[in-house]
């Protein structure tokens, strides 16, 4: 069996920013884990292209990276990519591949007037997984799902340090809300992974009673277990944030990474 070095990160990846979510509790549990966070800004938003489109896009990509950052092990802290390239990612990349998936299950688990509210870009609403997820672990419940692309920009807009329009958050709760039996959700997953980062404008939004959840802590905890008995530096360096180059989406100031440990950035 390969024994990773102590030098080789965890490569996480994501259509832009919403994965440092996920960052965030990896960091908690492996404090020294060397990281790679990539954020694929040539093609934000990944919600509006086609399933086509990102089963092509995205194993090529992460297969550039891989061979660039040798990691041990790859996140795909995105739950549109997860849901339509995962199975594509792990068939062309020899290495363990960690998905990202909706909350659906402690969701069910979790409501007491069976109606839970799927919050997630326009690709992930869609699809089929969401459905299967639905049917294995929230049988005889109400999913009522809505696809909100302004929530992206506005979580990226945040950790820029600029003002959210207070009006794209009450949309996309409006979006749940306004569907028949959408006044009974007690709980609403954030199914996408930068949502997270809008949580306290999506709590106002929601008002009381109405819990948000979603899957960032179990895949910490899932990514902790996989690299069990792994060998890591003593202490912890700074992380490298690398984007793909975008006119359009210039990376973010550093100072909105480091409370991540993220000490640098990368073009390619």
């Amino acid at each position: 069996m390969h024994i990773p070095a102590a030098h080789a990160p965890i490569l996480f990846f994501d259509s832009g920013l919403g994965g440092l979510t996920v960052l965030g509790p990896t960091r908690a549990l492996l404090p020294t884990a060397p990281i790679v966070y990539a954020a694929d800004y040539a093609g934000l938003p990944y919600g509006k292209k086609s399933n086509e489109e990102l089963a092509a896009r995205v194993p090529a990509l992460l297969g550039r990276l891989v061979e660039r950052y040798q990691p041990r092990l790859a996140v795909i802290a995105c739950n549109t990519a997860s849901t339509i390239a995962l199975a594509h990612v792990r068939a062309a990349l020899d290495l363990p591949i960690v998905g990202t998936v909706p909350a659906i299950k402690p969701a069910a688990e979790l409501t007491r007037t069976g109606v839970i509210g799927v919050l997630g870009t326009e690709a992930t609403v869609r699809q089929p997984y969401v459905d299967d997820l639905s049917a294995r672990f929230a049988n005889g419940k109400t999913v009522l799902r809505h696809g909100s692309p302004g929530l992206v920009t506005g979580a990226e807009a945040k950790l820029r340090g600029e003002p959210i329009d207070p009006a794209v958050v009450e949309r996309a709760i409006a979006g749940l809300r306004d569907q028949p039996g959408g006044d009974r959700i007690d709980v609403i997953v954030l199914a996408c992974t930068h949502f997270p980062l809008l949580h306290d404008e999506l709590r106002a939004a929601a008002g009381p009673g109405i819990a948000l959840i979603d899957g960032a802590a179990g895949i910490a905890r899932r990514i902790a277990h996989l690299t069990e008995g792994q060998i890591w530096p003593d202490t912890m360096s700074p992380g490298i944030a690398v984007f793909t180059r975008s006119d359009d989406n210039p990376p973010p100031p550093l100072a909105a990474l480091a409370p991540y440990g993220i000490g640098a950035i990368e073009t390619i």
